[in-house]
């Protein structure tokens, strides 16, 4: 990678950038040839300059004076009209460009296993989509274009020098091998510089996402000052980043001010002496010098300048292929589409860890038949939110068979497995719109009759009429407008309206008041009829009616039965539970 052999210019990133162009051949092209037009017609102007002083000025030809004049207006018409014609071109190719590179990561994250995010930050995954991408604009628009426009321009001008004076070309040359060592050194020092830079962007938007969301906590224990100092810290690190980018260019372009202008300066004593010897034609010619020499130096400071931008956009690309190159999607070689499923669910001897030789689940085994429904119970840590991962394909399993009507579960298609599963999670995320959209998560397949006619069978259509704007009423980011009961029926209604063969509910009573949780109760009776369920539940007195209980310890399952099988056994783990709950429910 770029930010490890320490390159001045990675050309594998650059190719790779330049790929995503071969969709806009036709405008990349326009850009591309107006980019040429602009070096040809600007050579234009220090020519006739040097034939109207010669000729017109030196002669006092008026009229000849009066038609040059109108000849340069006119190149400089062309040249607006070039100039333009290459801004917008180059830039609605780059947009159009970090539009597909946009699209084409954020699809690719779609597609990553929960483990990615489980390591990952969010800040950082927001800054690689966002800035990273957006600085890969300026890539083409400043950067690729303009360069190829500032070169081609040197170069002509280069050898107009040569055809109209060779000893002046010399001169006017002579600085260019400092000037060329120079900006070698200033882009392979600033390569470095920006890599740091984008660093200390995705840690310092990582920082403020975390502590945006987590704002709660930040507040319920004091940490405002503590949090501030970290973000100081962090905010500093970003400064000192772009100061040290602010310092290379503070030495870089006074060096390359002083070099242009000792070259002008010594075609101007040269080319005089040369007038006043008679070994030049006229003033002109060492005007037209003059001129070139600006055209010449000009563009090489700039290239410099422009090459950052061009660098910038390398080390976003790199950092954003590190991201399209991350293989972290779960296996899609099921060719079997999940139709409506009756439900049989069978685990066989399951094993699964979230970190290599660290299981989570020990060789588990249990079948629940179609329209059974089971609860799942044990203390925090023994593994019963990963069942709900692992039926979901959230995580692929270390060995064993899990299998649903007698399929393996990977032989199915990922989407159609999904679509026949519904979860609902302790912890509801609602997206900051409206209830409607929350629940039909903008399927058009599912009407608003639909969602209306659901709430009321799982009772909770007269809860969201009473809500600003009942249905449309928007709640904000995470459903900060509703209490965590309120946000809980609306995961119920958002899971029944999908019609699932297979229904999950994650602790979804805990947290909840006596009213909410009866509603939510009520619900839970309602969608789980007739339909095979697995219900997670700390509080035990939620499961009595479950078909079976199935209790775990530590990732392996210690006891199964219904809830009077279980509590017949003495000094059983489930007995043990509940007694505890039930004298803590008493003494509260």
């Amino acid at each position: 990678m770029a930010d490890k052999t320490g390159k001045a210019f990675d050309m594998q990133i650059f190719l790779r950038l330049m790929s995503f162009a071969k969709r806009y051949k036709l405008n990349f092209f326009i850009a591309t040839i107006s980019t040429i037009l602009l070096a040809v017609v600007a050579l234009l102007n220090p020519y006739i300059l040097k034939k109207t002083v010669d000729l017109y000025i030196v002669d006092k030809d008026t009229q000849g004076l009066i038609n040059s004049v109108l000849l340069m207006l006119g190149i400089l018409l062309v040249e607006v009209l070039l100039r333009f014609t290459f801004i917008y071109f180059a830039n609605w190719v780059g947009q159009h460009i970090i539009r597909d590179i946009r699209a084409k990561t954020f699809r690719h994250i779609l597609q990553f296993r929960m483990s990615y995010f489980d390591t990952n930050s969010v800040g950082k995954l927001v800054t690689r989509v966002v800035s990273d991408i957006e600085t890969i604009a300026a890539f083409f628009s400043s950067g690729v274009f303009t360069i190829v426009s500032d070169v081609l321009q040197m170069f002509a001008v280069v050898i107009l020098m040569f055809i109209l004076d060779w000893r002046l070309a010399l001169i006017a040359i002579a600085v260019l091998p400092i000037l060329l060592y120079a900006t070698k050194v200033f882009q392979v020092a600033i390569k470095a510089t920006f890599q740091e830079v984008r660093n200390q962007v995705a840690n310092l938007n990582g920082f403020v996402q975390e502590r945006v969301t987590g704002m709660k906590i930040v507040q319920l224990f004091n940490r405002e000052n503590i949090e501030y100092k970290n973000f100081k810290d962090i905010n500093n690190k970003h400064k000192e980043a772009y100061i040290k980018t602010i310092w290379y260019f503070s030495i870089f372009f006074p060096i390359a001010e002083i070099l242009s202008s000792i070259g002008i300066g010594l075609i101007v004593w040269f080319g005089s002496k040369q007038i006043i010897g008679g070994s030049v034609p006229g003033p002109g010619t060492v005007m037209a010098f003059v001129q070139m020499a600006q055209m010449l130096f000009r563009p090489l400071r700039q290239i410099a300048d422009k090459f950052n931008q061009l660098q910038m956009g390398i080390v976003s690309g790199e950092r954003v292929f590190k991201v399209l190159d991350t293989d972290s999607s779960i296996t899609k070689n099921g060719t079997i589409t999940a139709g409506d499923l009756e439900g049989n669910i069978s685990f066989k001897d399951v094993r699964f860890s979230y970190i290599k030789d660290e299981e989570v689940l020990k060789g588990i085994s249990f079948e629940v038949k179609s329209g059974q429904t089971i609860a799942i119970v044990g203390a925090t840590g023994a593994g019963k939110s990963t069942i709900i991962n692992l039926i979901n394909r959230f995580y692929e399993i270390d060995s064993g068979v899990i299998s649903v009507d007698g399929t393996s579960i990977d032989q199915y298609k990922l989407q159609s497995l999904r679509d026949q599963v519904a979860v609902v999670l302790q912890d509801v995320f609602l997206f900051s719109d409206s209830i409607l959209n929350n629940i039909t998560l903008k399927d058009d397949r599912i009407t608003l009759q639909e969602v209306e006619k659901a709430a009321k069978q799982i009772g909770i259509h007269e809860f969201i009429l009473t809500l600003p704007g009942g249905y449309n009423y928007n709640v904000k980011e995470r459903g900060a407008m509703l209490s965590s009961g309120q946000r809980q029926l609306i995961a119920f209604l958002r899971a029944y309206v999908s019609k699932p063969s297979i229904l999950i509910l994650d602790e979804a009573t805990s947290s909840v008041d006596t009213h909410a949780e009866q509603m939510i109760q009520y619900a839970t009776e309602t969608i789980t009829k007739d339909r095979t369920s697995i219900v997670i539940a700390h509080r035990l007195a939620t499961i009595k009616q479950a078909d079976k209980i199935i209790v775990m310890d530590k990732g392996l399952i210690v006891e199964e039965g219904t809830h009077q099988e279980l509590l017949e056994k003495e000094k059983g783990y489930y007995k043990n539970l509940y007694d505890k709950q039930f004298s803590l429910d008493v003494a509260s």
